[in-house]
């Protein structure tokens, strides 16, 4: 789906147009030819278990206010993805983990972030909220609350 944030091209200023390409909606510019690509988003998690529950946060941000999800968030350009997951754990919960194994690789057809998600040791720290936590505790596999993606009991139960 095209966004229409853009309206002028980037390498002229020209003013964008839709076009079918290959199929696929896009924008174009008529005077220079460029077409305008969206990247995906790539986002990276990691399921941390203690006790044989595993570790997840009640968001205080969109999308999913209010609703819990394991601890992640996107990788900055340039990083690392298992240091962004371990980042995130880290900024999230407060916790410092190892990042242990690759758990896969999570898509959606129409939805443009990419997940990564891995499985992590705790090294040390204490569990505390952050401004984008409201929110952390340890849940059972069969005691799940309320998920804010759908994905992320995909990425539990592929431990």
């Amino acid at each position: 789906m095209v966004s229409h944030d853009d309206k002028y091209c980037a390498s002229c200023a020209n003013l964008l147009e839709i076009k079918i390409i290959d199929s696929t909606e896009r924008l174009f510019c008529g005077e220079c030819s460029r077409i305008v690509y969206y990247d995906p988003k790539v986002a990276a998690t990691a399921v941390i278990i203690r006790d044989n529950k595993v570790l997840l946060i009640k968001r205080g941000n969109e999308p999913g206010y209010g609703l819990w999800s394991l601890p992640g968030g996107y990788v900055d350009r340039g990083e690392i993805v298992e240091v962004a997951a371990a980042r995130e754990v880290l900024e999230e919960t407060g916790l410092k983990v190892e990042i242990t194994r690759l758990l896969g690789v999570f898509s959606e057809s129409g939805h443009p972030v990419i997940v990564v998600a891995f499985q992590g040791q705790e090294i040390s720290g204490h569990l505390q909220t952050s401004d984008e936590t409201l929110d952390i505790d340890f849940f059972s596999v069969d005691e799940l609350p309320n998920l804010a993606f759908p994905r992320d009991i995909q990425i539990i139960m592929s431990l």
